[in-house]
């Protein structure tokens, strides 16, 4: 496939927490459609392994861009970068993340919630900051932010990972809220259950083949990401829009 073939045809997508699980399936997707990607995470080595897997499929290479999220100054620093090389955005995917400790909320130590908070939130509000702009010189600017259906505050023992996913929550859609009136879309997806190290390490008794892998929840993100689509402001349950689809 060409670079300006597919449904993604020609647009620049950044995609954070990109070294593997969903990300990594996200970022190969949306170059198979056509997309630049430019992939974020911490290790050096797993981004390259991504740029690797891609290319192996003859897809241009992508923009790696190693970076520890919670070096808030640095995500400021990576929206000037963008727009000095590309003078755009079209697709930002908020999926990086941490689960940080399974335990009682009286429990938590702080450095562990400062943690949590720190990756899950406070790098998506920077984040929002830095590539707003961005998105604004697209014609068609699209944000996907990965929730969890902890963010619900119903499920015992994961109070910062819930508290910090229920306040992206309401961070993202305030943000939507402000956005209403321009070209740019803004949703949050919940991919559920998947085959990731993350889910083996908050369920490690689960059978992962039992659970969909990170390539077909990717495949829910892609209506997310493309010009047409309207939807704006919503929750989106991964499995059912891809039974939509």
């Amino acid at each position: 496939m060409s670079e300006q073939a597919g449904r993604l045809a020609g647009r620049i997508a950044l995609v954070t927490g990109a070294s593997r699980g969903i990300g990594a399936a996200v970022a190969k997707l949306f170059a198979r459609e056509g997309a630049h990607i430019i992939a974020t995470a911490r290790t050096q080595g797993g981004l390259e392994d991504l740029d690797d897997a891609i290319r192996s499929e003859g897809l241009p290479q992508a923009t790696l861009l190693p970076l520890d999220l919670t070096s808030f100054e640095s995500i400021d620093q990576m929206g000037r970068a963008i727009y000095d090389r590309f003078g755009r955005l079209d697709i930002v995917v908020g999926n990086a993340g941490v689960l940080g400790p399974l335990t009682p909320v009286s429990h938590i130590d702080p450095k562990d919630w400062d943690e949590v908070l720190a990756i899950n939130l406070t790098a998506n509000y920077r984040l929002i900051r830095s590539v707003e702009p961005l998105l604004r010189l697209s014609p068609a600017g699209r944000a996907i932010f990965v929730t969890s259906g902890a963010a619900d505050g119903r499920h015992a023992y994961w109070g910062a990972y819930g508290a910090s996913k229920g306040a992206l929550e309401v961070l993202v859609g305030t943000w939507a809220q402000e956005l209403a009136n321009t070209p740019i879309r803004v949703n949050l997806i919940n991919p559920g259950g998947t085959r990731t190290r993350m889910r083996a390490e908050a369920f490690p008794g689960e059978n992962p083949a039992a659970l969909p892998t990170p390539d077909e929840v990717a495949q829910a993100f892609l209506p997310l990401a493309e010009e047409s689509c309207t939807l704006h402001g919503e929750r989106i349950e991964a499995r059912t829009l891809l039974n939509s689809l």
